[in-house]
C-alpha cells in the first residue's frame, strides 16, 4: 500500500508519463551545479533529471558536481565560477545580508529534513524537552543557534557534531543532529533505537536543497535559467514516482550511500517535498510569507541585522512550470 496515499493519483500520473525524446539541436550550451554535500537521496530530482535526459530535453546540459563539508556553494555562484547552485534557504539570508545577490529558483523541500536523534529509550518527544543529555550540534548553521536561543537545554552539554554516529550508538545519553533520512536510518541499522525530532517541528523550517543563481544571470539570461528550473522539477517529480533508476546512478557517484538507504530517503522526501502547500502552488514553489518569518528569525537570533535584507528579492517563481 502506498505510504502516502493523498500523492498516490499525483505519482501515478507522473510515472505513466511519456518521454520526451530530447532535441537534436547541436552545441547545447553547458552550465556547471554545484551540490552542498555528497550525491544523496537530497539531490534525487536533480540527478533524476541528467539521467533523464530532462535538461537536453529543456536546452541545456548540466553537469553536476559533488559537494561535501563546507562547500562554498553560495561563494561560487556569486563568483560565476558556477552557474548554478543547491543550498538552504537560511544559508541564502545570510548571503543577501553580505549584498551577495543570490536569488532562489525552487525550494526542491518545504519541510526541512534536519532533526535532533535521540534515543527512543529516553524517553523525549520533542526538542523542548531535551535535558540532562550530551548533544553534538554544529555551531555555524542557523537552525543551532535558533535552537540555543530558544530552548533552556536543561543540564545539557553541547559537544561538536562528529559527523558519523558512533558515539550515539556507545551512549545511551548522546543525541545528535542529522537528516531525517540519513543519520536515523544509518544508526537503526547499526543496531540503535534512534528517534528522529524534526527541528522545523519547532517552528525553524528553511526551505532546504534550493537551487540558486545570481540575479545578473536572471537578467541576462532568463531562458537559460527558466530551462534548468523546468528540468530540475520534472526531475523531482520523476524522483519521487520512480526512484530507482536515478539511485542507481547517485549509488554509483557515492557508493557510501547504498541503494537501501537511498530507497529510504526517496520515500520520506515525498511528504516534504510534496507538503499541501507544495500540492496546491507547484512543486519547488516559495512563498513570500516563509522569507519573512525566516528573515524575522535570524534577525531575532542576533544572525542577520535588521533592515539589511529585502524579502522581495531573494527568490521568484516565475520560472516554475
Amino acid at each position: 500500500m502506498f505510504k502516502y496515499p493523498l500523492l498516490a493519483a499525483f505519482l501515478a500520473l507522473v510515472a505513466c508519463a511519456a518521454e520526451k525524446e530530447a532535441p537534436t539541436a547541436e552545441a547545447l550550451p553547458k552550465v556547471q551545479l554545484a551540490l552542498n554535500w555528497f550525491p544523496e537521496a537530497e539531490h534525487g530530482g536533480l540527478y533524476a533529471a541528467a539521467v533523464h535526459g530532462y535538461y537536453e530535453e529543456n536546452g541545456v546540459e548540466v553537469k553536476i558536481l559533488g559537494g561535501g563539508p563546507d562547500a562554498p556553494v553560495v561563494q561560487r555562484v556569486a563568483t560565476d565560477a558556477v552557474a548554478f547552485g543547491i543550498t538552504n534557504a537560511d544559508d541564502i539570508l545570510y548571503a543577501r545580508a553580505q549584498q551577495i545577490p543570490i536569488v532562489a529558483l525552487m525550494a526542491s523541500y518545504q519541510i526541512s529534513p534536519r532533526c535532533i536523534m535521540v534515543h527512543e529509550s529516553s524517553g523525549i518527544d520533542s526538542i523542548s524537552q531535551i535535558k540532562n543529555i550530551t548533544l553534538a550540534l554544529s555551531q555555524r548553521p542557523a537552525f543551532s543557534h535558533y535552537l540555543r536561543w530558544k530552548y533552556p537545554f536543561e543540564g545539557v552539554t553541547i559537544v561538536p557534531y562528529p559527523g558519523n554516529v558512533a558515539q550515539f550508538l556507545a551512549d545511551e545519553n548522546f543525541a545528535q543532529q542529522g537528516y531525517v533520512f540519513s543519520e536515523p536510518f544509518v544508526a537503526k541499522t547499526k543496531g540503535g533505537d534512534p528517534k528522529a525530532l524534526l527541528v522545523a517541528d519547532t517552528g525553524f523550517n528553511p526551505y532546504a536543497s534550493v537551487l540558486i543563481t545570481t540575479a545578473e544571470r536572471i537578467a541576462a539570461e532568463p531562458e537559460l535559467v527558466g530551462a534548468v528550473v523546468r528540468a530540475s522539477v520534472k526531475g523531482w517529480e520523476k524522483y519521487l514516482a520512480e526512484p530507482e533508476a536515478t539511485n542507481r546512478h547517485i549509488n554509483s557517484l557515492n557508493p557510501e550511500m547504498g541503494m537501501d538507504i537511498l530507497a529510504y530517503g526517496a520515500t520520506e522526501s515525498i511528504a516534504m517535498i510534496l507538503d499541501p502547500v507544495a500540492q496546491q502552488n507547484g512543486l519547488g514553489s516559495m512563498t513570500l510569507e516563509r522569507w519573512q518569518k525566516l528573515l524575522e528569525q535570524m534577525v531575532t537570533v542576533g544572525l542577520i541585522k535588521e533592515d539589511v535584507v529585502d524579502p522581495t528579492a531573494v527568490f521568484t517563481n516565475r520560472f516554475l512550470p
